[in-house]
């Protein structure tokens, strides 16, 4: 039970009504692993009688939260247990169309997404993980709100780079079928390392196997409140340095969190069988004026995200984030953090455009945020070794330094480094960002699994 004091709740009025705050997403985890059947079309009605029975309120509860407290909410989504894990014994069935009846379900019940198309393939693929990939150019093609994820890497197992290689294939592919739509299926799919089995962020969303059987997890925003706090400190205090900059952020973050969970709580509540299971307290940007992490670095300095020092801006930023919802709540899990989506975030994609930020800084700055090489676009002509590489690259920073990476990066057939392609709502518009055109391919094409990091060694 929380309990709100009447500042508490006058402030959290106030970064509502001034400052964009939102809950990004109350995202309901439902396990799948009942639904198992040797037969497609059992277990694809198995699968619907599950989600239906699990989420027949869910869009009524969060519709009752949100006006019981005023706070927007600005997705509901689905996650559910790996598709290549429910469907194993399933030996006849086509997985595009159990991604298919995913997405039905989605589009009936009335979410925004639903996650979990998806495998574990980080030390190696079963011949279900094989057939779901297969499967994912196709299903992202002909659905709407379905995400899927390949979990290629991880701190314990090393990097499997016959999945490293497979996906930059599975990408271009999935570009190619989409390009009427400027590649617009590459961005429901992300490449993983470390994968939480609790994130309620799209696209990489999945219910993990050791998650109970439903839970509400929330996705908390707040780049406009963080950085307007900022620019008030640094014009009240002329003076003041980062480490005050950091207890401010850390102060923010508190009361962020604790309206997630207070949301989270109350929607789990209105729901039978279900629990409350984490608030991710990731800041996450939209392309909406001042929501943006790339603003909240310049407030701290930086004329644009990507000039000299933004990895430590950044760093700064993800650390006081993460200590500030840990003092909050002890239910912090997920990703959480900082996103640095390009086309998502307004600040983001003027730094592409002033030069200021490249895909290699992008990788540098991931080593201490939430996610990776998230929503680039790149030119069409990128081959897949190319983006096997960049892979390779992202989750090789997850794997060392024991952290979620991933990469949700878009060839746009036709469209050249320069260029702009709009996909709106909350995925923006996304500048075409310049690729190394050294060649990779040797190196990527070796195969094998790089080994897991001494400091994996761990029991």
């Amino acid at each position: 039970m929380l309990f709100w004091t009447s500042s508490e709740i006058q402030e959290t009025l106030r970064m509502i009504e001034s400052d964009a705050l939102d809950i990004r997403t109350v995202t309901m985890g439902i396990s799948l692993r009942d639904c198992a059947a040797a037969d497609g079309d059992l277990l694809c009605g198995r699968i619907e009688e599950k989600v239906r029975r699990c989420a027949e309120r869910f869009l009524d509860a969060v519709a009752e939260v949100e006006e019981l407290y005023g706070v927007p909410i600005v997705n509901r989504r689905i996650a559910v247990t790996p598709i290549a894990i429910v469907a194993e014994s399933a030996e006849s069935a086509d997985f595009a169309e159990v991604g298919m009846t995913l997405d039905q379900i989605a589009r009936e019940i009335g979410v925004d997404y639903i996650g979990g198309f998806s495998a574990l393939v980080e030390k190696g693929a079963t011949p279900s993980d094989d057939r779901l990939i297969d499967a994912i150019p196709r299903v992202l093609a002909e659905t709407e709100r379905l995400c899927a994820s390949v979990n290629v890497a991880s701190t314990r197992a090393g990097i499997n780079m016959n999945a490293v290689l497979r996906m930059g294939r599975v990408i271009k592919e999935t570009a190619e079928r989409t390009a009427g739509a400027d590649a617009i299926g590459c961005s429901k799919l992300v490449v993983f390392a470390n994968a939480p089995d609790d994130n309620p962020f799209v696209a990489g969303a999945f219910h993990g196997v050791s998650e109970p059987d439903c839970v509400i997890n929330v996705g908390v925003s707040g780049p406009g409140v963080v950085r307007h706090a900022v620019e008030r400190l640094l014009a009240l205090e002329p003076k003041a340095d980062l480490g005050r900059v950091a207890e401010t952020v850390k102060r923010m973050s508190f009361k962020i969190t604790r309206a997630g969970e207070l949301i989270g709580r109350e929607v789990s509540r209105r729901l039978p069988l279900t629990r409350f299971g984490i608030v991710d307290l990731s800041l996450a940007p939209t392309p909406a004026v001042g929501d943006s992490v790339a603003r909240i670095l310049q407030a701290m300095g930086l004329e644009y995200a990507g000039a000299p020092g933004s990895t430590a801006a950044l760093a700064l930023l993800t650390d006081a984030v993460k200590k500030g919802g840990v003092m909050a709540s002890s239910y912090v899990g997920g990703l959480s953090g900082a996103f640095i989506p390009v086309s998502e975030d307004a600040g983001m994609i003027e730094a592409v455009e002033a030069g200021a930020l490249s895909i290699e800084k992008l990788e540098a700055m991931t080593a201490v945020c939430s996610v990776g090489i998230d929503m680039v676009a790149i030119p069409g002509d990128t081959s897949a070794e190319t983006i096997a590489a960049i892979i390779a690259d992202e989750v090789a920073i997850g794997m060392v330094n024991n952290k979620t990476t991933a990469v949700r990066i878009i060839p746009v057939p036709g469209r050249d480094a320069g260029e702009i392609v709009h996909y709106g709502g909350l995925l923006g518009s996304a500048p075409i960002m310049p690729v190394s055109r050294f060649d990779s391919s040797r190196f990527v094409t070796l195969g094998g699994r790089i080994p897991a990091p001494i400091h994996s060694l761990r029991n």
